[in-house]
């Protein structure tokens, strides 16, 4: 055997060799190490004690809102921090408790505290008003002239398809 073929057999062995050292550490059947909860271990969602949970959350959220201008009460920028707090408060309380976020009782709690702070919030209507004549008119002609196109030519090249080959 040449000697160039054999380190090329030789180097292509160490390099299998080497990413199955490399590998074998990553591949999820392999790690024996990983304890699954049984299920006496999952912890049970105890919704009266969410319910304490969310209010402690709320107080302090409503606490802090007072110091916040009822004025600045629509303007996020006034309050971001605060309400990143209460939505992380309630989300680590639910997951602590062994409840999922968001669930439909923490909905309806936030949904209480957003009733309360930001019901005058709602951004008033707008008012759509149809384009000037001109406008339309163009808008609706345009499409129509280039569909009747397209059709003229897509006929004219069908017609002419012994030509174009």
């Amino acid at each position: 055997m040449d000697k160039n073929a054999l380190l090329a057999l030789q180097l292509f062995v160490l390099g299998i060799f080497l990413n199955a050292l490399m590998t074998c550490g990553l591949s999820a059947t392999e790690n024996k190490n990983k304890k699954t909860p049984s299920p006496s271990q999952l912890k049970v969602c105890n919704e009266t004690a969410l319910q304490l949970v969310m209010e402690g959350c709320g107080d302090i959220f409503k606490h802090e809102m007072m110091h916040v201008d009822s004025r600045n009460w629509c303007n996020l920028t006034h309050f971001i921090w605060v309400y990143y707090d209460f939505s992380s408060c309630t989300e680590k309380s639910a997951q602590h408790m062994g409840c999922y976020w968001p669930n439909p009782q923490v909905e309806s709690y936030i949904i209480s505290i957003h009733k309360h702070f930001f019901l005058n919030c709602s951004l008033d209507r707008v008012m759509w008003l149809d384009p000037p004549d001109d406008t339309l008119t163009v808008l609706i002609f345009v499409p129509v002239c280039l569909t009747l196109a397209m059709i003229a030519l897509v006929v004219w090249c069908s017609k002419r398809s012994d030509i174009l080959l």
